[in-house]
């Protein structure tokens, strides 16, 4: 199964590389293990190579989710320090997972890292998702998409996407998905 969360690790400066990023997990709400799959190209790739440490965290917070998938951020997030070894947990998250890479597999485009969970928190209840939740955590998958998919396809989806927004979201939600538009609209 893919779950949509928000990985941390420390770039080469010491500052906090923030990515949305999907890993692959069990089926159960335990996670000791789990596999990344980002991008040669990508920053959390190169962090982990280096280090070898970095924070998987589970949230709600799509505003959070959006601003990490475009890189826009208008205050750069709360890191709690009193959770975990390498000061990479997000204060905004609901359950966070710190981890250490096992294995790195460089054969592909998509680089598979095998990672085993060192130590796990909760912060805060998961208050759970809506429609307008799910439309956001879309939105912000297409975003990181541009470049890979015809804009057609990514206005189409856009399009569908906000009308269930239109229909169910909150004031988070709604921010979320307007800053998401003017990402892409920039971009186009």
């Amino acid at each position: 199964m893919i779950l949509e969360g928000i990985v941390t690790t420390h770039n080469e400066d010491g500052t906090v590389n923030i990515s949305p990023m999907g890993p692959e997990v069990g089926d159960d709400a335990v996670v000791h293990q789990f596999v990344l799959k980002p991008f040669d190209t990508s920053q959390t790739y190169q962090n982990l190579k280096r280090s070898g440490v970095g924070v998987l965290h589970v949230t709600d917070d799509v505003l959070l989710i959006a601003r990490a998938a475009i890189g826009q951020w208008t205050a750069t997030p709360t890191i709690d320090e009193s959770c975990g070894n390498h000061r990479l947990v997000l204060g905004d998250a609901c359950r966070w997972y710190e981890f250490e890479v096992v294995e790195l597999g460089e054969e592909q485009q998509r680089i598979r890292i095998q990672c085993k969970t060192t130590q796990q928190g909760e912060l805060r209840p998961f208050w759970g998702f809506n429609r307008a939740k799910h439309a956001v955590l879309e939105a912000a998958i297409l975003a990181t998409r541009v470049g890979i998919l015809e804009w057609q396809e990514i206005d189409q989806q856009m399009q569908h996407l906000e009308i269930i927004i239109g229909k169910t979201a909150g004031e988070q939600e709604l921010a979320a998905f307007k800053l998401i538009q003017r990402f892409l609209a920039a971009k186009n």
